[in-house]
């Protein structure tokens, strides 16, 4: 069920337990956990932190604690799924669901009694009514011939029987007819994936309801909603909507903050809101470094080819920069060039097509000398976390990530946004092959692996199947399904329900395992069969 005092029905209910928190690994859920374990310190609520990668490690991680706890904390997993049904829980047992994935699993929503859903009602949740999806099973046990017929004619024994009969095959029909509607309704709301609120910010509305909301939580909730946004998992109105609200706390955290001896010192800490560019880790990068492993840059000039490496220097003439100070540090560029760079750089953009170069976001200083913009957290934190290095672990990886985003351990931060750089590199260079060598498969209604360099003007249109090797001892492939990329998408992934669709109706052998339904594990020989599948699914 939807918890409506999210204060007086959970924070007051967990806060003299025993808790243990589930957390998934993305940054608006580590975000989401900072705020929590915050409060937690101030309240001194006892509890254990669990971060999980997909829904085999959230089973086995709740069998090994489900003794010692009762109350069971899930931030960003368990919404979009029957709970009970896949965690077999106790009677008294409780979990909180504080999850941006939807559509909520109708079973979730209720239950009253086990399932706690931390979800903002303002959210376009669409929920199917009760009535609808449920049924009495009392209705459909009712059985006739109860009355006695001893003294009756054989007349009206055979009349009776017969108005008997009419009624059961009356009620079997309108059972039928409502089956086939409710199937045809939760078709239409299970159809597509999405996201709602960031959980860092609805985790930060509790703190602000409670008057506990420091400027550190702020933050954090700032850093939870870019992620959504990095991600391309809200809508551009959702953004500019929540960014709104952001901005209105930002404004009185800082007037609070004004009179405050530490405003000046070197310990300080100042957000701001500001409109920015739509570059990847530019103030920590070259700008030519940043234009080239940016995707939205990357992609409007084509930079795989040699057209497009020419369109990039036909820009830069454009802004007026010359090559030696956009292929050097950023901190080290003229200061009479970096002054309106912003509004150069827009102005050019406008004229080769890019009218989404500037987005409106927030900054952090910490100090006189360190100064990070949202999206440069959001990249540096999600790459300590997908570290590939070899002798860190995924606890660790994750622990890492989350210690970057406290103000104390700066190092880390700026260890993250050097894994930043080299992922976004290796993830161009990647995408330039694929598209160089024509890695590419059209199904018709998909392209598979990737983008491809074609004048076929529905690419754009298209939505993306793709296939990376997983494991070559077991044989498996991940298989991720990427809605269209358009002005007016919102953002709703159809994929989850496709990929079961077609697995179930070629017995292809995969693992739904990931929060998110469109990625699937897939055995590499079942592979040509469940495409075909799929293509007829969405043909």
């Amino acid at each position: 069920m939807f918890v409506s005092d999210f204060r007086k029905e959970f924070y007051e209910v967990v806060q003299n337990q025993r808790v243990l928190l589930f957390v998934a690994s993305d940054v608006d859920a580590l975000c989401a956990c900072k705020i929590l374990q915050a409060l937690f310190q101030c309240d001194h609520v006892q509890y254990t932190l669990v971060p999980v990668s997909g829904w085999q490690e959230l089973e086995t991680a709740f069998l090994e604690h489900k003794e010692q706890f009762h109350y069971f904390i899930l931030i960003n997993c368990g919404a979009n799924v029957d709970l009970l049904d896949i965690l077999q829980p106790d009677e008294d047992t409780v979990f909180f669901v504080c999850d941006t994935h939807r559509p909520v699993n109708v079973v979730n929503v209720y239950n009253d009694a086990q399932i706690k859903l931390l979800i903002k009602q303002d959210d376009d949740l669409e929920v199917p009514a009760y009535d609808d999806i449920f049924r009495d099973e009392e209705e459909d046990k009712e059985h006739s011939g109860n009355e006695s017929d001893e003294g009756s004619e054989p007349s009206e024994k055979r009349t009776r029987l017969e108005e008997e009969i009419a009624e059961q095959t009356l009620k079997r029909r309108k059972r039928r007819e409502w089956e086939a509607r409710r199937r045809d309704i939760l078709f239409d709301y299970e159809q597509y994936e999405y996201h709602g609120t960031s959980s860092a910010m609805v985790m930060f509305d509790l703190a602000w309801m409670m008057s506990k909301d420091l400027s550190d939580m702020l933050w954090w909730a700032i850093v939870g909603l870019t992620d959504q946004w990095v991600q391309d998992k809200i809508t551009q109105m959702k953004y500019v909507t929540d960014v709104g609200i952001l901005q209105r706390h930002v404004s009185r955290h800082n007037h609070r903050h004004e009179d405050e001896e530490h405003a000046l010192s070197v310990d300080c800490m100042r957000i701001s809101f500001e409109y920015d560019l739509c570059l990847a880790l530019y103030q920590h990068w070259s700008l030519h470094d940043s234009l080239c492993n940016t995707c939205y840059t990357a992609a409007r000039f084509k930079l795989w080819s040699l057209h497009g490496q020419k369109r990039l220097q036909e820009f830069l003439a454009d802004v007026g920069l010359p090559l030696k100070q956009v292929k050097q540090k950023f901190q080290s560029m003229d200061v009479s060039l970096k002054e309106n760079l912003r509004e150069m750089i827009e102005e050019s953009a406008n004229k080769f097509g890019m009218k989404d170069m500037r987005v409106q976001t927030f900054s952090i200083h910490f100090g006189f000398k360190h100064k990070f913009l949202a999206s440069d957290v959001v990249f540096a934190t999600m790459s300590l976390m997908e570290s590939p290095e070899k002798d860190g672990s995924g606890t660790d990886n994750f622990i890492q990530a989350l210690d970057s985003l406290s103000r104390g351990n700066l190092d880390k931060l700026y260890r993250g946004l050097e894994l930043a750089k080299q992922q976004l590199r290796a993830t161009q260079q990647t995408i330039a092959s694929c598209l160089c060598t024509n890695l590419i498969i059209s199904q018709g209604p998909f392209l598979y692996c990737s983008l491809m360099e074609t004048k076929n003007r529905r690419c754009k249109l298209l939505p993306l199947v793709m296939a990376a090797p997983l494991s070559a001892e077991q044989g498996t492939v991940t298989m991720v399904g990427i809605p269209p990329e358009t002005d007016s998408s919102d953002r709703k992934n159809f994929f989850g329900r496709a990929f079961e669709k077609a697995a179930e109706g070629t017995n292809s052998r995969t693992l739904h395992n990931h929060f998110d339904l469109s990625v699937i594990e897939l055995k590499a020989e079942d592979r040509s069969k469940f495409l075909d599948a799929l293509v007829s699914l969405l043909s």
